[in-house]
């Protein structure tokens, strides 16, 4: 979310900054917006004071005995007023936060400009691709071991779902098993098992709503008896509770009237990543700054309904709707962030060295980058099946745009001030991405897969499989 204070400072440099994301100006729109809803707070407050003096004047000549209906009628009226102008000022305050929300993060100044992929930035290489005579994809050599079905996962839950069996499932909770167990061990990551199913205020926290909702999944479920009766106690309206004292209503009318109000149901989003929970832990705190960086990892499922990705990668796993992921994330104050944003990339490329995979790592172009990403990079592991490099990892500094919209802060003990705190989040790295470069790059010729050295404690001794 951006700062309203920045863009009336600097309307022209939040236009430039829209310009190279690809969109219009919209300064112009927003101060408009931010001036009407000024103009009618400063209506609120002049009202309220002559209302308020107005009240007073009503006091002095009822005390005198003289007649303030005249008055009395004029407050009425203000009343009335200040009742419209709060509307107002609701309506403007709600129109201008719907437009800063659905802007994207300002870029970096470092970030290169572009309209897409192919404008993006190569900057090293690591390892070179093996030479494998008529290289196979990871769901041809699945398939063939007996160990990856499509077929039966369509069955039970449709397209874009894989069933691993046996010593293939044990390499996937092997790769999630080291990836942890490197993050925590050598890289001072805190383990965290956060819930899997979050509010909207979550989701909204890190920008997956409301602009990405056709990419979430919803479940929905119905409110228990004890939840219910703490909702009617929430919303029970004062009116009802001064007449219980009174004993105009019983308490089952107040409760009624209560559980009209309050909704039966509750909506909860299904994480597409990691990065929601673990990011919103720190959703309206404020967190000492001796505490930063705080560095936080989680291997979970994750879960997308790939709206946009109609057609794409519909054979095998890369692209799918349920997806296993050791995400990292750090929060930093504002001075540590850049530096933490190369260290956390290190960190990704580093377990890709451990299990000896050729990669590539990219900064994206502006055209390219996520929405709520000031810098990006991505790294892309070698997939011979493919003969070409895919995604593996994204590594995002977002600055200050996901704690504006969590409220997170920070200040330094002693200090009144605070200031927000800056996030970041990065694969590391895609469980069932690293599963399909690890089949294809590790593959021989019978059709088995030798197991990396790496993980192969993980797997009892395993040394292929085959």
């Amino acid at each position: 979310m951006h700062d309203i204070r920045s863009i009336r400072d600097n309307p022209d440099m939040f236009d430039a900054g829209m310009k190279r994301r690809g969109l219009a100006p919209s300064a112009a729109d927003i101060l408009a917006l931010d001036a009407e809803r000024r103009s009618t707070q400063t209506d609120m407050q002049e009202l309220q004071a002559r209302r308020n003096d107005a009240s007073k004047q009503i006091g002095d000549l009822k005390r005198k005995g003289e007649d303030a209906e005249p008055l009395m009628q004029q407050v009425a009226a203000m009343k009335d007023r200040l009742a419209s102008l709060e509307d107002m000022e609701k309506l403007y305050g709600k129109r201008l936060n719907d437009l800063l929300t659905s802007l994207p993060n300002i870029p970096a100044d470092d970030v290169p400009d572009g309209k897409d992929e192919d404008d993006n930035k190569e900057l090293r290489r690591h390892g070179r691709p093996g030479l494998i005579n008529n290289p196979r994809q990871h769901f041809e050599l699945g398939e063939e071991l007996g160990l990856m079905d499509f077929t039966r996962a369509a069955k039970l839950s449709g397209a874009r779902f894989t069933i691993l069996q046996g010593q293939l499932a044990r390499l996937e909770r092997a790769l999630g098993n080291f990836m942890l167990d490197l993050h925590t061990g050598e890289f001072g990551y805190t383990e965290v098992s956060p819930p899997l199913l979050v509010k909207d205020d979550i989701m909204f926290g890190t920008a997956q709503l409301p602009k990405f909702v056709d990419d979430q999944f919803i479940a929905s479920r119905t409110k228990s008896r004890d939840e219910l009766l703490a909702e009617a106690l929430a919303h029970a309206d004062t009116a009802d509770l001064a007449a219980l004292q009174k004993g105009d209503m019983t308490l089952t009318d107040v409760v009624a009237n209560a559980l009209s109000r309050a909704p039966t149901k509750e909506d909860l989003w299904l994480i597409p990543t990691a990065e929601v929970p673990l990011t919103n832990l720190v959703n309206n705190e404020i967190v000492d700054r001796g505490q930063l960086p705080l560095r936080l990892t989680a291997r979970t499922p994750c879960f997308r309904a790939e709206a946009g990705a109609a057609g794409k990668d519909t054979r095998g796993m890369l692209r799918q709707h349920q997806f296993y992921k050791v995400e990292m994330v750090s929060i930093t104050a504002p001075d540590q962030s850049q530096a933490e944003h190369e260290r956390m990339v290190d960190c990704a490329e580093t377990v890709l060295k451990r299990l000896d995979l050729p990669f590539r790592t990219i900064v994206l172009c502006t055209g390219d980058m996520g929405f709520a990403s000031r810098k990006t990079y991505d790294i892309e592991v070698w997939l011979p099946g493919q003969n070409t490099y895919r995604e593996i990892s994204s590594c995002s500094n977002c600055g200050d745009f996901q704690a504006r919209r969590m409220n997170a802060r920070c200040r330094t003990a002693g200090d009144k001030q605070t200031e927000f705190v800056h996030t970041l989040n990065g694969s590391g790295v895609a469980v069932g991405r690293c599963l399909i470069a690890v089949m294809e790059n590790y593959q021989q010729s019978d059709g088995s897969i030798v197991i990396p050295p790496v993980l192969r404690d993980y797997m009892g001794g395993l040394e292929r499989i085959g």
